[in-house]
């Protein structure tokens, strides 16, 4: 029967992105699916439509296997500075191969390619100039609106819809490189689980999908975390308390951002060791959760100790310059 539905789905969401829905029907469709709370299987069939009329970055088994993505739902509309991309960027400085899936900014005042160009990195380039740039620093930005076109027919129909539909939760499931591993974060504790299994069903190897109870679709310092964790095909759950990994409590307020300029200015204090309070804490913490998904820590403990070397070491500012440098002329 859930084989049934998932087939059924899948082949409304294929008439969806093919242009075969008049709009009164595509409405309806997002609407009741809105209204009845979507499915992992609704949230699966839809990421695997999305992504198979995606652009796709050409990337051999074995770097996609390695491949992770840190990427958040949004909505979550906290103002923090984008915490997932400076993670990405992060990671990519300790070894990790990234493949940053995001988008200009919708609900907040800098999205990640926002923060990007504000930083001096060019996101102009073609899917083989991203590989050479992912094949020479292990990162790269994979821009949602440019790898993505069969969204064209479904934006007005979103638009004309006043509450979020699934296409708000899907982004983080069609990167476009297939990553099989993730931290990632969801706007709400309800969809952790869902999501989790969404990933599963999608391919995805290993994984933590977090949304902290302050409301953040990341880690967060001033509440305890919800997760679930995959890996082995299996999920399991848990909750996150940022003093058992030696962080002190913080209020939201003491990780807020602002527009690009401002969230760049903050990743490279962070980097260049400027900031040692909150807002570095908050990037320790997740970027450790991240290592561990990566395969690249044993546990948390070891991947706050890769994270924050790689910051006192300079190796994150001097890899982050080197990706800016490197994007203008490949």
């Amino acid at each position: 029967m859930k084989g049934e539905r998932m087939s059924e789905i899948k082949k409304s969401f294929e008439r969806l992105f093919d242009g075969e829905m008049e709009f009164d029907e595509a409405r309806e469709f997002l609407i009741s699916l809105y209204e009845k709370g979507e499915s992992a299987d609704d949230i699966a069939a839809a990421a695997e439509v999305m992504r198979s009329r995606s652009i796709m970055l050409p990337l051999d088994e074995e770097t996609r296997k390695k491949s992770i993505d840190i990427v958040g739902t949004g909505g979550d509309r906290s103002g923090s500075f984008n915490i997932s991309t400076t993670v990405s960027l992060l990671l990519s400085s300790i070894g990790s191969t990234v493949v940053k899936h995001g988008n200009r900014s919708i609900t907040s005042k800098s999205g990640a390619a926002d923060l990007l160009e504000a930083l001096g990195i060019d996101l102009s380039m073609d899917i083989e100039k991203q590989k050479r740039l992912l094949e020479e620093t292990g990162w790269c930005f994979i821009f949602a609106m440019n790898h993505h076109p069969a969204m064209k027919h479904i934006m007005p129909v979103r638009k004309s819809i006043e509450h979020r539909t699934i296409f708000n939760i899907l982004g983080p499931l069609t990167n476009p490189a297939g990553a099989q591993k993730y931290l990632m974060g969801v706007f709400s504790p309800d969809y952790i689980e869902r999501m989790a299994e969404a990933l599963l069903k999608t391919g995805a190897r290993k994984a933590f999908v977090v949304s902290s109870l302050d409301g953040m679709d990341e880690i967060g310092l001033s509440s305890p975390t919800e997760y679930a964790k995959l890996e082995n095909s299996t999920i399991t759950t848990g909750t996150i308390y940022p003093e058992e990994h030696g962080f002190e409590r913080a209020p939201i307020e003491a990780i807020l951002g602002g527009d690009a300029k401002m969230n760049a200015q903050i990743l490279r204090e962070i980097f260049d060791g400027k900031e040692r309070g909150p807002k570095r804490d908050i990037v320790l913490l997740n970027a450790s959760y991240a290592l561990v998904a990566d395969g690249r820590a044993r546990d948390i403990r070891e991947g706050v100790e890769m994270a924050l070397d790689a910051i006192e070491s300079s190796a994150s500012s001097k890899h982050l310059e080197r990706i800016v440098e490197l994007s203008h002329k490949l």
